[in-house]
């Protein structure tokens, strides 16, 4: 399929080419529904197609190793690699934003982060572990999220060590001046302008896919799990930028919604050949991957 191999060249042609982010999709979205560790030679095989060669691979897989996102098993001579428990905690807070990305109904309230007794290197460390929930700073030093569900941020808090270091405020407010102020306030604390650019751009690159997908009577199994792979690669490095804002504080006909319908359609429709693929291709420790779990089903 043409569109298929005109967003394999366009990736391949990046400089640089991000290959350890390219790993850690795969990863994410495809190893981990799977269970198990899988040969490294057969991601090699899997991510080839993209433009990467065998030394680039390697490399990245190794950093990850050292950066805590990737363990390795050795069996005789083949290397055998999987998530750490760090790396798919990461990602599945990731998950959590990509696959389930719907607004919901907004009652006014902020969650306010300040980490007051936080030394530097906490801040920065809060701060990074934070954007991945869609915190942003709405202030010099206040960082703000627009909810008042503190699940995932007492969940980071505890694994950081930061909980009795920091300040938590559930706020609200009840004047439309006020309400006026924090929507000017989070148009620039998230750069939704940026943002919007970049998801027009997604939009753009991948509606021509979609129409292809649906016209096509049937599409190489290989082709499935390369869309599906760009898709969701393309689209997590712009969502995770983005601040889940109720639709009160965002621009109207926000092209986020756009970007998330046109994602969920075209993951739904190569989702069963790209499994096939994958079961086919990606061999571990046990051989085969055995079939993805329940909550896969459940994505978008």
């Amino acid at each position: 399929m043409k569109q298929v191999s005109n967003l394999l060249e366009e990736f391949s042609a990046r400089k640089p080419i991000r290959t350890g982010s390219l790993v850690v999709t795969v990863f994410g979205d495809a190893v981990s529904p799977h269970g198990g560790a899988i040969w490294l030679g057969s991601l090699i095989r899997i991510l080839e197609p993209f433009g990467l060669n065998h030394r680039q691979i390697r490399t990245a897989v190794f950093r990850l190793v050292k950066e805590d996102w990737l363990t390795a098993t050795q069996v005789g001579r083949r290397s055998y690699y999987s998530f750490t428990e760090a790396g798919r905690k990461h990602y599945e807070k990731a998950a959590r934003r990509i696959y389930y990305a719907g607004r919901q109904p907004w009652d006014g309230k902020w969650i306010l982060v300040l980490p007051s007794l936080c030394n530097h290197e906490e801040k920065d460390l809060l701060r990074r572990e934070l954007s991945w929930l869609g915190y942003g700073a709405l202030m010099p030093g206040l960082l703000a999220y627009p909810s008042a569900d503190r699940q995932s941020l007492d969940e980071t808090l505890m694994e950081l060590g930061l909980t009795g270091k920091t300040l938590v405020y559930i706020a609200g407010t009840e004047d439309l001046a006020s309400r006026e102020v924090l929507r000017r306030l989070s148009h620039d604390c998230w750069n939704l302008d940026e943002i919007e650019k970049r998801y027009n751009h997604f939009v753009r690159r991948f509606h021509p896919v979609y129409r292809a997908l649906r016209r096509a009577k049937k599409t190489e199994h290989a082709q499935s799990f390369q869309v599906r792979t760009l898709l969701v690669h393309e689209y997590r490095r712009i969502h995770l930028q983005d601040s889940d804002l109720p639709e009160e504080l965002l621009p109207p006909n926000w092209s986020g919604s756009a970007a998330y319908n046109l994602t969920k359609n075209i993951y739904r429709t190569v989702r069963e050949d790209s499994v096939e693929y994958l079961m086919k291709n990606m061999e571990t420790i046990e051989g085969s991957l055995r079939e993805p779990d329940a909550e896969f089903f459940s994505r978008f």
